[in-house]
């Protein structure tokens, strides 16, 4: 892995010093190796397209073949600082200005000279099979108040079987794009210039497949014992201080003024669910007490990462937090990693990742509550043995945390489940209970979403089935077509039986040739598609195609009833 690493990464300067030779006076940021390939950062005054790719890689090849070797050297840091100076590279500089060291790491080739730690192959030759990929745009070291970049995506193989099979795999990614299938399904949309970037418009087979999702989930929190709340989008400004939300995450938070008072438009729903907590008295023969709230919240992230649903502004939260003792956390734990396996096998989902996020730089609290609550993390999954693996540094400010991570049809990793272990807010917000000892002590709060976004779970959903949900997820179950006018009084007999007994059906009464109506039908992905024709009118059937497998059966409208129901169940 090192060494394609390598061979990646030297492809990005490749591509760097291509874009020089190309594009005179253009500025360079940084170009590392990523899992699926490599990126360079790029500050191009001519502006640049997609078109412009296969040019670029032309200009790659000349200087493949060239065989330059990638010379490494150390320069001092007045030196390097000189020469980027010269060079009008103010990313350069920048970097340079964070780097303590007296000497820095300089590779070249040709006449291409970066500061860069490595690793590099020998020589540009030893690069044989790559190909850009796509263009996109990013903020220089990811902050929106900076400049916008143009970041160059590409990738490079050893062997030519394993890039074909990459850019393979790439095409049947793009084709489950959730953003074009979204659109062209008629799920969501996002108006972008008329209500702003980030905000999710549910169209009506969209919103009729979130709540189909919203009511299962729901049951299934009402079987396992939790409350279910409903609380404000806006709470006053001195809550998110006592959460120490102003302080650690205030740049993500929508802040209305109102006269004298400051609101939130709430980023989360913890306060919310702790003040319903703190309205009462509690003991520890309610433990776990569990809250649950489908609640909707707005974040501010930045328009560079935004996409589609699977990274909005505003999104909804199978959101919970449980209240319960020390001695109660591993098993609560271990009972969240179960629910949260039968979720993902009820949606389709068979393979996961477990990964533990420990205390960052930045946090509340104390370091032994957070060394006890990694702990409990650790032990619960070593009793279950679900193996993991360590995420340094990266838990949320107030504790740490479990994250999940799903894999997809096409083998993809999805962050998705986050089970987070506090004793912070508790503590912060006051919060008691009375033990057995008839003494007020303070709870520990689990905060876990386990479906996490709606939004980002549905875009995840129609990329894992490519639009063709399964029957008791698809927004219409059925499409009955008419062959002609003569057969419309039974199509419509049909279509209310389906309704009475709940099957999400659709009919296509236009006037237009069988062979479109069925096109129009497949594109939709719509799992039965009944033609109804005279001879079905006088033997009350149906010819049925099943989207999914291709067969052609008929069948009586009630057998089919019983079959969708079967699937459904």
């Amino acid at each position: 892995m090192q060494q394609l690493h390598a061979l990646r990464h030297s492809c990005a300067h490749i591509l760097a010093s291509a874009v020089k030779r190309l594009y005179p006076g253009t500025k360079f940021g940084i170009g590392p190796w990523i899992e699926d390939g490599f990126y360079y950062d790029f500050d191009i005054p001519q502006g640049i397209k997609e078109e412009d790719l296969p040019r670029i890689e032309e200009e790659m090849r000349k200087i493949i073949e060239a065989d330059y070797p990638f010379i490494h050297e150390m320069w001092t840091k007045q030196q390097a600082y000189d020469f980027f100076n010269k060079e009008g590279q103010n990313y350069k500089l920048q970097l340079l200005e964070e780097i303590e060291e007296d000497k820095v790491s300089i590779y070249r080739h040709d006449d291409f000279v970066d500061l860069c730690k490595g690793p590099h192959i020998q020589s540009t030759s030893q690069v044989k099979f790559f190909k850009l990929l796509n263009i996109s745009g990013a903020y220089w070291r990811g902050k929106e108040s900076n400049p916008m970049l143009v970041r160059i995506y590409g990738t490079a193989f050893f062997t030519k079987e394993d890039l074909e099979k990459f850019l393979k795999y790439q095409e049947e990614a793009r084709k489950r794009d959730h953003r074009i299938l979204g659109k062209k399904l008629r799920l969501f949309d996002i108006y972008y210039d008329e209500a702003g970037a980030g905000l999710i418009f549910w169209l009506p087979k969209g919103a009729i497949l979130k709540r189909i999702i919203e009511d299962w989930i729901l049951k299934e929190h009402r079987e396992r014992g939790y409350f279910v709340l409903n609380t404000p989008h806006l709470l006053k400004s001195h809550l998110w201080k006592i959460s120490g939300h102003m302080e650690y995450y205030k740049d993500l938070m929508f802040i209305v003024k109102q006269q004298a008072q400051d609101f939130v438009v709430k980023p989360m729903n913890c306060p919310a669910h702790i003040l319903v907590y703190k309205s009462a008295k509690h003991s520890y023969k309610e433990f776990p007490l569990k809250f649950f709230e489908l609640g909707t919240v707005y974040r501010y992230e930045k328009a560079g990462v935004l996409h589609g649903l699977l990274r909005a502004r505003g999104f909804t939260q199978d959101d919970a937090h449980i209240f319960l003792t020390l001695e109660q956390l591993e098993d609560e734990i271990i009972e969240l990693i179960r629910f949260t396996e039968y979720i993902l096998k009820k949606f389709g989902f068979q393979e996961y990742e477990v990964e533990i996020s420990t205390q960052p730089q930045e946090f509340i609290g104390n370091p032994q509550d957070w060394e006890m609550a990694t702990s409990s993390l650790k032990k619960a999954l070593e009793r279950i043995n679900i193996p993991y693996t360590i995420n340094p540094g990266e838990g949320a400010f107030y504790g740490p945390k479990i994250d999940l991570k799903l894999k997809d049809s096409l083998k993809r990793k999805w962050q998705l489940s986050t089970i987070q272990v506090d004793f912070a807010l508790p503590q912060r917000f006051k919060l008691t209970f009375v033990d057995k000892d008839n003494k007020e002590k303070t709870p520990v709060m689990i905060h876990r979403a386990l479906l996490g976004s709606l939004e980002r779970f549905i875009g995840i959903l129609i990329e894992h089935y490519a639009g063709l949900f399964p029957v008791w997820l698809a927004p219409v179950q059925v499409k009955l077509l008419s062959l002609n006018s003569q057969v419309i009084d039974f199509v419509k007999e049909v279509e209310s039986l389906f309704k009475k007994e709940g099957i999400r059906v659709e009919v296509d009464l236009r006037n237009e040739t069988l062979s479109r109506k069925i096109r129009d039908a497949e594109e939709e992905k719509i799992p039965y598609i009944c033609i109804i024709g005279q001879k079905e009118k006088v033997k009350k059937i149906l010819n049925i195609r099943k989207k999914w497998t291709g067969v052609k059966q008929e069948m009586r409208p009630e057998d089919l009833i019983l079959e969708i129901k079967k699937e459904v169940m």
